[in-house]
């Protein structure tokens, strides 16, 4: 599967729950409970960009919870492992593909907020780098929201919703400019046409 899952689902999601960031200087210590709570999600994420960096599909969708719902940036939704991975091997492979490449710069707003000790929320920015089939680039700055659950000893991502700026973006561009050239394109049809039947007029 080429670009690996990483493409458009861990788009934006990967990195990040996990980055550590340092907690403001006024912020009450945090409790050693949630200390170890963290590092072992910044492990997860070790473990999921180390999955990504070597194409590793199978063991990436393993950082997943077996339920997990992702919703994608064009409004799809994939329920489970199994339907991550049928989504992006229709996005990423076949002769339908959509995006030929995929990488992104994700941040993190701040750590992970925990509830319980087995229940985060982590949210965040990312650009995200596409080279689709036709070979144009795009580069789109998007945000993300992503809950992880700890069952037993392991972290997994329970769902993901990645969403990019509806009012401005490189897509949305992309289409004010053709709309300029349709436009601009058909007000010289028009002229030429008026021109040619102003003509025939004069001549009949």
């Amino acid at each position: 599967m080429k670009s690996s899952l990483a493409g458009l689902l861990l788009m934006s999601l990967t990195s990040l729950p996990l980055a550590s960031q340092a907690v403001p200087a006024q912020s009450p210590p945090a409790p050693a409970a949630d200390d170890a709570a963290h590092n072992e999600l910044r492990a997860l994420r070790d473990g999921l960009l180390d999955a990504m960096s070597k194409g590793d599909v199978e063991r990436e969708l393993g950082y997943f919870h077996p339920n997990v719902v992702v919703t994608w940036h064009d409004a799809e939704v994939s329920r489970g492992r199994d339907g991550v991975r049928k989504y992006l091997s229709r996005m990423l492979d076949g002769p339908d593909k959509v995006v030929e490449s995929f990488r992104a710069d994700v941040n993190v707003d701040e750590l992970t907020i925990l509830y319980g000790g087995d229940t985060g929320i982590s949210f965040g920015s990312a650009v995200e780098h596409f080279t689709m089939k036709g070979g144009r680039e795009l580069s789109l700055p998007a945000r993300w929201t992503a809950t992880l659950v700890k069952e037993g000893d392991h972290w997994l991502i329970a769902s993901l919703h990645a969403s990019d700026n509806l009012f401005d973006n490189p897509l949305l561009n992309l289409a004010k400019r053709a709309a300029w050239w349709v436009g601009g394109l058909c007000l010289l049809l028009g002229l030429g046409l008026g021109f040619l039947l102003g003509r025939r007029r004069r001549t009949a």
